[in-house]
């Protein structure tokens, strides 16, 4: 897991080059303090040298400009350096986020995965712009301290030494803990990004149901949780630092005990216990780094150990090793023997499906709700990985294509469409990025959707809110049209796409998907009579198993389960 932190650090190692070498530089200034106040305090001054100890004092100051100007690079540069990381990462993360397959989304909370995204990340950056840097710092200023404690007076410098073994044990015992309470309180917050972000997407559900009070006793639970979780981390780093503090003050105590016994033996002059004051001074700034280096150490670590955790995650649906792209695409489509479910512990979804579509015809699918026609087109564009039997296209069993190339030659229309918080304009060129506006003006005056766009006040420029908000529902269906249409794919699938919607409505999006549908390979799941009965062909499905297929005129004359269907008004 370290290699892979410090991977990145590769691209910027110029930066961190700059911030370690300020690091270093402004430790090793800081030990040279005690060194010219002991010249001065033992030699210049009982000598009455004015003019050495003016420039002992001149040095000092320009001892102090260059720490200024080194801590002016560490603040600035140092914390570029962690936000360039930071970015990296993140930009990481979300391609993986875009590899990975639908099974993974079905079982994941969305505030969970932006909970990583923002607040493990920033833990991240800070860890990668201080960790070293402090480390660094302590290391260099505590070492150099005792280099010259030990040329001062060797006895005093090895007593000095006593109390370290006693801050290192009390770090790294009270720092597995703080971890421990870390992970659990970064759980937590997700657990309230995630509450949050149900209670705010569903709002008209809640307040059309007057549940307010529920949203709110869910979000106390989980506030409460995370409360307690962060009392608990809170009571483990209270300990740990008044430990710490108790140990500072007993160094103290050891270093000016025993060197006053060593000045009641003759051994040591005051001017030097001044000075091992001051050493000691000084490096219990690079303890208490030391100390945030322990706590923020242990929270990257656990964020670190969070992001590692997806980026380890390894798409359910892959290309192989020598997939071809699917290219000058006829359009027919073969489903063999197909059989499917979710996960090994379901029972079977789909079973023995087998069907044909010629190309450039309109088959349906017909039953009822649960009977699988939504599992069986998801797997068309490969969304979840088939169990066993095939599907081809033009011949080509779909496990040997790029999932690209396959997926940029279907078109799908969905019951429940999703608009991206952006115009109208951003939300039809989805489909076709490189789009003209000649084209866009054409998708949306096929999708009947142009009068309406050139009545509002910004045309194509409109924003349509948060899931497409501001819209109704046959509007949001017909931009989504509309975006299909700029995609301009040899197959299509409509999942319902009529079903919820007004009669006039209806009426639009029917003559859009007439338009659409002109010599392409089309599947159909409708429940309105209309789609069903201009459809080529027809295949009912229940339970997960093709019972009935044929022309609406056979399915009737047969008077079977279609029959039923349609006379009760199921479709």
């Amino acid at each position: 897991m370290l290699k892979r932190f410090l991977a990145y650090y590769k691209p910027h190692k110029n930066l961190f080059i700059l911030d370690m070498g300020a690091a270093i530089m402004a430790a090793i200034l800081s030990v040279l303090y005690p060194i010219l106040t002991r010249n001065l305090l033992k030699t210049h001054i009982p000598n009455k040298d004015m003019q050495i100890v003016v420039m002992i004092l001149a040095v000092m100051v320009g001892i102090m400009i260059f720490k200024a100007i080194f801590q002016y690079i560490r603040v600035k540069w140092g914390h570029i350096l962690g936000v360039r990381m930071e970015a990296d990462m993140r930009g990481d993360i979300f391609q993986h986020l875009q590899k990975l397959s639908f099974s993974y989304y079905d079982n994941v909370k969305t505030g969970h995965i932006m909970s990583r995204i923002s607040n493990d990340l920033n833990a991240i950056a800070e860890v990668a712009h201080h960790a070293p840097e402090d480390l660094l710092i302590s290391v260099f200023t505590i070492i150099g301290s005792f280099c010259f404690m030990f040329k001062f007076n060797s006895v005093l410098a090895t007593v000095a030494m006593i109390p370290l073994p006693l801050f290192v044990i009390w770090g790294l015992t009270y720092g597995r803990k703080m971890k421990g309470g870390f992970r659990k309180v970064r759980k937590k917050i997700a657990d309230i990004n995630s509450t949050v972000e149900n209670s705010v997407q569903g709002i008209r559900e809640v307040k059309s149901y007057a549940n307010e009070h529920l949203e709110i006793e869910k979000f106390e639970d989980v506030n409460t949780d995370f409360r307690l979780a962060k009392e608990n981390m809170y009571g483990t780093m209270a300990t740990f630092f008044s430990g710490m503090t108790f140990l500072t003050d007993f160094y103290y105590v050891v270093v000016i005990g025993t060197g006053s016994y060593l000045i009641f033996l003759g051994k040591l002059d005051i001017a030097d216990l001044l000075v091992f004051i001051l050493y000691i001074n000084f490096m219990l700034n690079p303890i208490q780094r030391l100390v945030n280096f322990v706590e923020q150490f242990q929270q990257g670590a656990t964020a670190f150990e969070r992001f590692v955790e997806i980026m380890d995650i390894e798409p359910d649906i892959q290309d192989k090793k020598h997939a071809e792209d699917l290219q000058d695409v006829e359009g027919e489509l073969v489903v063999n023997e197909l059989s499917f479910k979710y996960n090994s512990s379901e029972d079977w979804i789909l079973k023995d499906i087998s069907l044909r579509i010629p190309k450039g015809k309109t088959i349906a699918l017909v039953g009822e709700s649960g009977a699988g026609k939504s599992t069986l087109v998801s797997l068309i564009p490969r969304f979840y990985q088939t169990e066993s039997g095939s599907i081809t296209i033009d011949g080509k069993n779909i496990m040997q294509l790029t999932q690209k190339s396959l997926r940029a030659n279907i078109g799908i229309v969905q019951q429940s469409v999703f608009l991206f918080d952006s115009s109208i304009r951003d939300n039809i060129i989805y489909g076709k990025p490189t789009a003209t506006d000649a084209e866009l003006v054409e998708a949306a005056r096929k999708a009947n959707i142009l009068d309406f766009i050139n009545s509002l006040p910004q045309k194509f420029e409109t924003l349509v809110g948060e899931r497409g908000v501001k819209l109704s529902g046959g509007q949001k269906q017909r931009i989504s049209i509309a975006r299909v249409f700029l995609k301009n794919p040899p197959i299509l699938i409509f999942d319902e796409a009529t079903s919820s919607l007004d009669t006039e409505s209806e009426a639009y999006i029917q003559e859009a998907m007439e338009t659409l549908r002109k010599n392409r390979t089309t599947i159909v799941i409708a429940h309105r009579l209309s789609t069903v009965k201009n459809a080529d062909y027809l295949y009912v499905l229940r339970n997960g198993e093709v019972i009935e297929q044929g022309t609406h005129g056979e399915l009737m004359e047969q008077k079977d389960y279609y029959y039923s269907l349609y006379t009760t008004n199921l479709i």
